[in-house]
């Protein structure tokens, strides 16, 4: 399973991102509750992976959903705060860690737009550019920012927005850690029972959890 590395190690360019599946546990439900990329159980995961670490209080967990990039967008994102009863009171300003749950509607499936001119003013502050940003000042240095999304249909084909996603938030000051695959269905011997969270898609039994770390400049 994932572990939260200290910030020696994340620092380290040369060691091989690790990419991780995760499956339910027997009694676990497979179904996705409307609105949401990740099943209960693997939010439950989440957050024994990545808000506790060994001899820590545990950290906050700020959860985002997402449903639409327009201007604005901040306004209209449903936002929720996850806090331990354990977690005693917060010494430093700013989140530990942020989920955003991304619907697949809002996903980009062409070259996201960097020419920025003066005609342009302000919109840096739009679409996927702008939320990165936003998300990088709200982390402490070293937080972490989960992206919880999922293959979406174009044109008859599933489209995969994850390099375009993670290399705009590269731009804005994040660095890639590890990538996850959450299952939705069950192991059933050698195979998996498929449970997928959305019918006009019923192909795909995974989502993808992307684990991005803020870098502050020294």
């Amino acid at each position: 399973p994932p572990r939260r590395r200290s910030p020696a190690v994340r620092r380290g360019t040369s060691a091989q991102l690790p990419t991780t599946i995760w499956l339910p546990a027997p009694d676990d439900s497979a179904d996705t509750p409307a609105g949401q990329v990740l099943p209960d159980w693997a939010m439950g995961k989440l957050r024994t992976e990545f808000t506790r670490t060994s001899g820590q209080r545990p950290a906050p967990l700020l959860r985002l959903a997402i449903n639409d990039i327009r201007a604005g967008m901040d306004a209209r994102s449903r936002c929720t705060p996850h806090r331990a009863t354990d977690a005693g009171p917060e010494v430093n300003p700013g989140s530990s860690v942020i989920l955003a749950e991304l619907h697949p509607d809002t996903l980009p499936c062409a070259p996201l737009h960097s020419g920025y001119g003066p005609e342009e003013r302000g919109a840096m502050d739009d679409g996927w550019p702008g939320f990165f940003h936003r998300a990088h000042r709200l982390l402490r240095a070293d937080g972490l920012l989960l992206l919880a999304t999922r293959q979406r249909r174009d044109a008859g084909q599933l489209t995969d927005p994850l390099g375009l996603l993670i290399a705009t938030a590269r731009t804005a000051g994040f660095r890639y850690l590890q990538h996850i695959a959450v299952v939705h269905g069950h192991a059933i011997e050698d195979r998996i029972a498929p449970a997928p969270p959305d019918a006009t898609t019923p192909e795909l039994i995974h989502s993808d959890l992307i684990v991005l770390s803020a870098v502050r400049a020294q």
